[in-house]
């Protein structure tokens, strides 16, 4: 998906937010694969066009300021999240005594670094390994780990992604290029308003000469939901 795609879902997203119309969930198209390659093409839903006409009166009469609006996005996007949840997995990474505290208590292990809760949910966090995959949904609505990720991406909020990450997981994954053998367990959780999930990605092989600052540029916002892996650019392989 490209990065000009995810701004046009966040943008609205955080707009209806910052007007004080919450919990907007994109509308569903034929298929995941297009869900996540046109959202351009698709007729925007009641509700956006309103949030559009709601935010572009509010400039116009000087009640809002479209420059403000935009940090606000640029701050959900590159300072608050995905950037927090890379820290968490890179300290996990380079550190067993974090990475223990981590899984038993994701919580309390995220608020070592400095990332607190906003509504009292609960951070779980799930390892994916050799055997294990981890696939994180939300088949109600949009339930998301804020704090760690910033805002949710439009494929996450899509009717067919909230259906056939549980009842098709691994054809999922593949659409996302991620294929998962016979021999590997694909485990799917459904995010709640008081659960929500962070995956642990597995460290990718090559990596042990990074550090922890090297290791977490690799993290991905995708990575940590499950619909992908973390790899080493050319520039982080080995000679």
């Amino acid at each position: 998906m490209s990065k000009s795609q995810n701004s046009v879902g966040r943008r609205g997203f955080l707009k209806t937010a910052a007007t004080g119309a919450a919990g907007i969930v994109a509308g569903a198209k034929p298929g995941l694969a297009q869900s996540r390659q046109d959202p351009d093409q698709t007729v925007p839903s009641d509700l956006t066009l309103r949030v559009k006409a709601l935010e572009s009166l509010l400039v116009d009469k000087g009640l809002v300021d479209r420059v403000a609006l935009d940090r606000i996005v640029d701050a959900f996007e590159t300072k608050i999240g995905p950037r927090n949840g890379a820290r968490v997995v890179a300290r996990a990474w380079v550190d067993a005594a974090y990475k223990k505290r981590l899984l038993a208590d994701a919580s309390t292990a995220m608020e070592e670094l400095g990332f607190h809760r906003h509504q009292g949910e609960d951070i779980v966090a799930l390892e994916n390994t050799a055997k294990i995959h981890n696939l994180v949904v939300c088949t109600l609505c949009s339930c998301y780990p804020w704090p760690l990720l910033g805002l949710p991406p439009v494929w996450y909020k899509s009717a067919p992604y909230r259906s056939r990450a549980v009842i098709d997981p691994r054809g999922v994954l593949k659409e996302f290029g991620v294929d998962v053998g016979a021999d590997v367990e694909v485990r799917v959780w459904d995010s709640t308003s008081e659960v929500r999930y962070i995956v642990l990605p597995e460290r990718p092989a090559g990596s042990e000469r990074l550090g922890e600052d090297a290791l977490a540029a690799l993290v991905t916002r995708d990575s940590m939901i499950g619909t992908a892996r973390v790899t080493l650019g050319a520039a982080e392989r080995p000679a």
